[in-house]
C-alpha cells in the first residue's frame, strides 16, 4: 500500500472519546485508535483503573480517564463537556459501553427493560447529540456507535437488548440523514458472536457454543482484536463518504442467515 493510502487511515492530530474501554471490544477500540496516532479520552465509571490509560500512554499518546456512568442520565449529559475540558476538542466518538440482562419476555422486570434501554439506547443518544452539537459547529467528525446483530434480529430471552440496538440502529441514520451534510459522519459495528465477558455463560453452555460454532462460516467466536481495522476505518478519512451505515464484524453470519431466510 502507497504512502497515500495508508494516510487515509491515520488519526495523527485527533482526539476520540471511548465508552467501554476498560475491556474487551471498547478496549481494542481505544487502543486501536491510539496506535492510528488519536489521543483518547477514556468514559468510565471506575476512574480508579487507569490499565488501558496507561497502556495508551505507552504508545506515546496523550491519555485521560473520565467519569462516565451510563445507567446514570446526568453522568452521560456531563461527558462530552468534561471531554472538551480536558482534551480541548473532540474529533471521534465511540459509544462502545452497554449491558445485558436476560429473562424470558413474560417474565421480564420493567426495571431491567428500562435500565437496559438507558445504558444501551439513551446513553448512546444523549452522547451522540452532545458530541454532535461540536462536531457539527465545525463541520467534521466521526461518531460510531456499537451496533449487534440484534439490530437485525430478535434474540432469544433478551427483548429489552433487541429493542435498544434495533433503535440504535435505526438512530444511525437519523443522525446521518442530518449530519453527513455538515461534514459529520455517523456510522456503527455490529459485532457477531465475541469472546467477551458478555458471552462468558453462553461460550459455557456447551450445547449452544457448538450450535453457534456450526453457523459462523468462519468457524470461531471474534475476538476483540477483531475490531481494529474496523474502527480505524469508520474514524479516519478512508470513510469519509460512508455514512449511516453498520459495519458487521460476525466472521459471515448475516451472510449465512440471509441466505438461510432467502432460500
Amino acid at each position: 500500500m502507497s504512502a497515500s493510502h495508508l494516510a487515509l487511515f491515520s488519526l495523527q492530530g485527533k482526539i476520540a472519546a471511548v465508552s467501554g474501554g476498560t475491556r474487551g471490544i471498547g478496549k481494542a477500540m481505544a487502543i486501536a485508535l491510539a496506535e492510528a496516532g488519536a489521543d483518547i479520552a477514556l468514559l468510565q465509571r471506575d476512574v480508579a483503573n487507569t490499565e488501558v490509560r496507561d497502556e495508551i500512554r505507552a504508545l506515546g499518546r496523550k491519555c485521560e480517564v473520565l467519569h462516565l456512568d451510563i445507567a446514570d442520565h446526568e453522568s452521560c449529559t456531563k461527558a462530552i463537556p468534561a471531554v472538551l475540558e480536558a482534551m480541548g476538542d473532540i474529533d471521534i466518538l465511540i459509544n462502545n459501553a452497554g449491558i445485558q440482562k436476560r429473562h424470558k419476555s413474560i417474565d421480564f422486570p420493567d426495571d431491567d427493560f428500562n435500565i437496559v434501554l438507558q445504558c444501551n439506547l439513551k446513553s448512546v443518544w444523549t452522547l451522540s447529540q452532545a458530541a454532535g452539537r461540536h462536531m457539527v459547529q465545525k463541520r467534521s467528525g466521526k461518531i460510531i456507535n456499537t451496533a449487534s446483530l440484534l439490530s437485525f434480529q430478535g434474540g432469544i430471552n433478551v427483548p429489552a437488548y433487541a429493542a435498544a440496538k434495533g433503535a440504535v440502529a435505526t438512530v444511525i441514520k437519523a443522525l446521518s440523514n442530518e449530519w453527513a451534510s455538515q461534514g459529520v459522519n455517523v456510522n456503527g459495528i455490529a459485532p457477531g458472536y465475541i469472546d467477551t465477558d458478555m458471552n462468558s455463560a453462553l461460550m459455557q453452555d456447551q450445547t449452544r457454543y457448538r450450535q453457534l460454532l456450526e453457523r459462523i462460516p468462519q468457524g470461531r467466536f471474534g475476538t476483540p482484536e477483531d475490531f481494529k481495522g474496523a474502527v480505524v476505518y469508520l474514524a479516519s478519512n478512508a470513510s469519509n463518504y460512508v455514512n449511516g451505515e453498520i459495519l458487521v464484524v460476525d466472521g459471515g453470519w448475516m451472510g449465512k442467515f440471509i441466505l438461510c431466510v432467502s432460500f
